[in-house]
């Protein structure tokens, strides 16, 4: 069973030669992309997965380690993918290893797949690396299936390793070894700091007498409307549930932004309890909007001529509620 604090993802994989490479080695790879990147960044060891293809997600994984290879082009078990209306190629340098846990071949249609089903439909189809699912899909997948007691093939993969750095001046970016600081890395930053320190104080500010731990913080959740970066909702909701909308912004904030929030928050009607619009920086008047909680982000003692790891953003992320 899923332990407090791990996450739950569907990974979509692009063709069924890939797939049956993933289930073979019990392995997920992503590629010298900032999606891979950033998928890779966002599941952490301990975290749960299943593969997701064809409309059916397929067994249930923990991962047991997570490692970024250099020359990765040369690396089994897949072969890199040339795209032909851009001519770009792309590898697989980022790898999950899996231990499988339980054997399911199950449709998305089945409504224990609703929240999943949701973002796929909304977003027309799989134009992302991963969806992050709720407590309650989990649970329910770990019932799916039959409990796997098989072993997977071994793969020898001897290249050598390197750790993924982010940068802040593009002319520093070195692919895959150092990405650009975009905004899908700083979604998935925010997400944890607000997970492992933040919700508190903006439950708080909401006025929410519930404890933390009855809420989870997810990734982004598509809305007829658009799409929100990140989702904050109750575990195990009784009579109806409470929402957070989170958006989250690299650079200012404006009034167009408030504006786009208080419309998502107006589509879940009375179950959205407020919404929180992170920025680098606001305008000098902010707009007054009762339901809204404006934070800033920064990082502390920032050196932009160097790079720095995921856990190093984490450590020095700081948010400031700018409302309290």
């Amino acid at each position: 069973m899923m332990k407090k604090n791990h996450n739950y993802f569907l990974i979509s994989v692009s063709n069924r030669k890939n797939l049956n490479l993933c289930i073979k080695y019990a392995m997920a790879g992503f590629t010298n992309s900032v999606n891979g990147l950033w998928t890779f960044l966002d599941i952490s060891e301990g975290d749960y997965i299943s593969f997701l293809y064809g409309a059916r997600a397929k067994n249930l994984y923990r991962v047991i380690k997570k490692v970024a290879y250099k020359n990765a082009e040369n690396l089994p078990p897949w072969p890199p993918v040339t795209f032909r209306m851009s001519g770009n190629t792309y590898y697989f340098p980022f790898r999950l290893f899996l231990t499988q846990e339980r054997e399911l071949d199950e449709p998305m249609v089945r409504p224990e797949f609703s929240y999943v089903a949701e973002n796929l439909l909304l977003r027309g189809g799989y134009r992302k690396t991963h969806f992050q699912a709720d407590t309650l899909t989990f649970y329910k997948v770990s019932e799916m299936g039959n409990s796997f007691y098989g072993k997977s093939e071994k793969i020898n993969l001897d290249g050598k390793v390197f750790e993924p750095k982010i940068v802040f001046k593009r002319d520093f970016q070195k692919i895959p070894e150092k990405f650009y600081f975009k905004e899908l890395i700083l979604q998935s930053l925010i997400r944890r700091k607000i997970k492992a320190k933040a919700l508190s104080e903006i439950l708080e500010y909401f006025r929410v007498e519930n404890p933390v731990d009855d809420f989870e913080v997810l990734g982004e959740k598509a809305l007829p409307e658009g799409f929100v970066d990140i989702f904050i909702k109750q575990k195990h909701p009784i009579g109806k549930n409470k929402y957070l909308l989170v958006e989250v912004k690299t650079g200012k904030a404006s009034r167009k932004d408030f504006d786009q929030l208080k419309g998502y928050i107006e589509e879940f009607g009375s179950e959205a309890i407020g919404g929180v619009l992170i920025a680098k920086d606001f305008p000098k008047y902010i707009p007054s909007k009762p339901k809204i909680l404006p934070v800033r982000y920064l990082f502390r003692n920032l050196d932009v001529s160097l790079g720095y790891s995921y856990k190093q953003l984490l450590d020095i992320l700081d948010l400031e509620m700018a409302a309290l």
